[in-house]
């Protein structure tokens, strides 16, 4: 296997590994073809930092990676929930819920989920000469590989955000993710510590994740992941707090942003509802006629 392709399911033995066939349920992973890459760093915008694979593995049973020489990239690893383990040349290190673990290009390392216990994790690997000075500065802060962040939602968020930059396939989603994962490493550079403390609320920090990736619609099972919950207890927190379910609040997120276009904007409603993540415009129209009890066409002729 190429140690330039993405983190894979794997069942790892001491000194091996082999793919899992199917991955991990509700797994997102992109890579990001070699050339594409090439060209990238050769290009002036993303020249200082390119993302070139990414991905978020959730209670990733008998994941694992053994890598003797390194990765060519630089690997960043964000831990939410359960538990694994890494080695690198500064020796054995356990992984509990709100590390980062940080494994410089070049630099041997081998890690693996807890068998009874795996981890969920968010991931990528970014080079250029910008990763490569986030990455020696957050590993000074840290004193080593591993970071402890009093809440790990931010960056899991961040890295989301990386990939949905990624899936996007153009230069620009190449422009945004290398966006999102330089802030990714800057929070790791600012908070990461071995000390961990009382964690931020998880819904606030949900609500936090759905209002800077508007119009891009996330799971529940992705944000539960995020901020440590299972899905039905995020749910029920949300609720609680918010007065209706995260899907929901995602949905008047999106038509809200939908009537700001349609009030400031002459975008044709087809525009509109692309802006705010619906590639069906009639399937729009009629959520939108659902909530505000007019067309988006009578919205706007009315001013309303």
């Amino acid at each position: 296997m190429d140690e330039t392709t993405a983190e894979r399911g794997v069942a790892t033995e001491v000194g091996g590994e082999g793919a899992l066939r199917d991955g991990f349920a509700g797994q997102r992973m992109v890579v990001v073809p070699r050339p594409a890459v090439r060209a990238a760093l050769a290009r002036p915008v993303t020249a200082r930092f390119v993302v070139t694979d990414a991905g978020f593995f959730p209670h990733a049973a008998r994941h694992g990676r053994s890598r003797p020489d390194g990765a060519r990239e630089h690997v960043l690893l964000v831990c939410t929930d359960g538990a694994g383990w890494c080695r690198t040349p500064d020796g054995r290190f356990d992984v509990r819920p709100g590390d980062v673990v940080l494994v410089p290009a070049g630099s041997s390392h081998e890690y693996a989920a807890a068998e009874h216990d795996p981890w969920t994790l968010w991931w990528l690997h970014a080079t250029g000469r910008d990763a490569d000075e986030l990455a020696t500065a957050a590993r000074a802060a840290a004193g080593g590989p591993i970071s402890h962040l009093r809440d790990a939602a931010p960056v899991a968020s961040l890295v989301s955000q990386v990939i949905d930059g990624l899936d996007d396939g153009t230069a620009g989603g190449l422009v945004r993710a290398a966006g999102a994962a330089w802030h990714a490493l800057a929070h790791v550079v600012a908070t990461g510590r071995r000390s961990p403390g009382p964690s931020p609320d998880p819904v606030e920090r949900v609500v936090e994740h759905l209002r800077s990736t508007t119009p891009h619609r996330t799971s529940v099972g992705s944000l539960a992941a995020m901020v440590g919950l299972s899905p039905s207890q995020l749910g029920a927190r949300f609720r609680a707090r918010v007065g209706t379910s995260p899907l929901q609040y995602q949905t008047g997120l999106r038509l809200a942003r939908a009537r700001e276009l349609l009030d400031s904007t002459d975008l044709p409603v087809a525009a509109v509802a692309q802006a705010c993540g619906y590639d069906d415009a009639l399937y729009f129209s009629r959520r939108f006629a659902r909530t505000h009890g007019v067309s988006p066409t009578a919205y706007r002729a009315r001013g309303v």
